[in-house]
């Protein structure tokens, strides 16, 4: 007689690089790992957060440096989190409001350009929108409002890397806001922000709605950039050490499912049902043929490798990308450099467990943990040089 399936209880946002998590589930691939997955649908990232630190999820699609913040205690409490493997590349994109993309295309933004154009164009609109307050004594006037998913995300500090790099600081020229993916869309709509950076589908259904226009994925910032993995408590892998490698088996064959476009037809309709990411099937078979319309009946613009689920090693927990996300930290204020953070970033990002998980499967997978990352205005953060505390 055959054992019973191993439950494995996951939570997830409804997202477009949810995907695998959903596939390995409807697909099988959990099922043929000796796995029973029960799939949790939130609405927020914090959400997430408690509900896996407390033992309510055993593992969750999880926001990258939310491991990172987590296990160093930054913001919440401190919970060591490990990230064993990446949940594909990319998928991200900046979307303002049809208004402000008015502004910005009389300031020389096209629809579809660089990001160094379309962030030279905001900066310009801001330092007019500046002038103009000072000059008639608005100084009261709240400044452009972006709406971002969480303090601790990609998005975060994607669309901050974006602004400053044009000479906009996101702390004192733009008011930076925290809501939740799905309701991203309303708060546009009841002119609450005036941009955001989320992942798909939802800049796709600003468009659709026609209440945004997409100025820039976040590809184009940071080629290949990372984004979610899957995150579990460090004590939780390591005393379901045979449930998680099989976990992340099946994650992985999910992973290569999805990327082949012979399934996106299939996957879009999974995804699309309330249960998962409840939107409309043909923007989520757009965002995985990375072909995306980035205004309201404007053709759509090929984006190559704007997702990835399993290509360019998309699965592979870079521990380059955990001490990025750290270095962002820094940055930004969030937390003091300290020496005795340097191993637990380290540690957060796992791909020892991934190696370890993978190898019955005898695929190719990276000889390294960390490699440089590289930027839209050419700057590059090599890790092995860049990264000192």
């Amino acid at each position: 007689m055959s054992s019973a399936p191993a439950k494995i209880t996951v939570g997830f946002i409804p997202l477009l690089d949810c995907a695998c998590i959903v596939a390995a589930l409807e697909q099988g691939f959990a099922r043929a790992e000796g796995l029973e997955l029960a799939l949790v649908r939130e609405t927020s990232w914090a959400n997430i957060r408690d509900r896996l630190i407390v033992g309510h999820f055993d593992a969750a699609h999880l926001l990258g440096p939310m491991a990172v913040a987590s296990t160093l205690g930054i913001g919440h409490l401190q919970v060591p989190l490990i990230a064993p493997f990446a949940l594909g590349l990319g998928g991200n994109a900046i979307t303002v409001s049809n208004a402000l993309w008015q502004e910005m295309r009389n300031e020389g933004a096209t629809l579809g350009g660089p990001p160094q154009m379309q962030g030279s164009a905001l900066a310009r609109v801001i330092r007019a929108r500046l002038r103009s307050m000072s000059r008639d004594g608005r100084g009261d006037e709240s400044p452009l409002t972006f709406g971002m998913v969480y303090p601790f995300s990609c998005h975060n500090y994607e669309l901050r890397y974006w602004l400053a790099a044009v000479g906009i600081d996101p702390d004192r020229d733009v008011r930076l806001v925290v809501i939740p993916p799905p309701f991203l869309v309303d708060a546009m709509r009841a002119g609450q922000i005036d941009g955001f950076c989320v992942g798909e589908p939802w800049n796709s259904v600003a468009v659709a709605a026609g209440v945004g226009t997409i100025v820039t994925p976040t590809t184009a910032i940071w080629p290949h950039s990372p984004e979610k993995v899957l995150g579990c408590r460090a004590s939780w892998a390591q005393e379901n050490a045979p449930k998680l490698d099989a976990l992340l088996r099946a994650l992985y064959r999910a992973a290569v499912w999805c990327d082949d476009p012979a399934n996106h037809a299939d996957l879009a309709h999974m995804l699309a049902a309330s249960r998962y990411i409840d939107a409309p099937a043909e923007l989520l078979h757009a965002a995985l043929a990375n072909a995306l319309p980035l205004a309201r009946d404007a053709a759509p613009a090929m984006l190559p490798d704007f997702f990835v689920s399993s290509r360019h090693a998309a699965t592979f927990p870079w521990v380059s990308h955990a001490m990025w996300f750290h270095a962002q930290m820094i940055r930004w204020g969030q937390i003091q450099p300290a020496p005795a953070h340097a191993l637990a970033v380290r540690n957060t990002y796992r791909p020892d467990i991934y190696r370890r998980a993978l190898a019955p499967l005898r695929v190719d997978v990276p000889a390294y943990d960390m490699k440089p990352e590289r930027f839209f205005d050419d700057s590059v953060f090599d890790p092995a040089a860049d990264y000192s505390l």
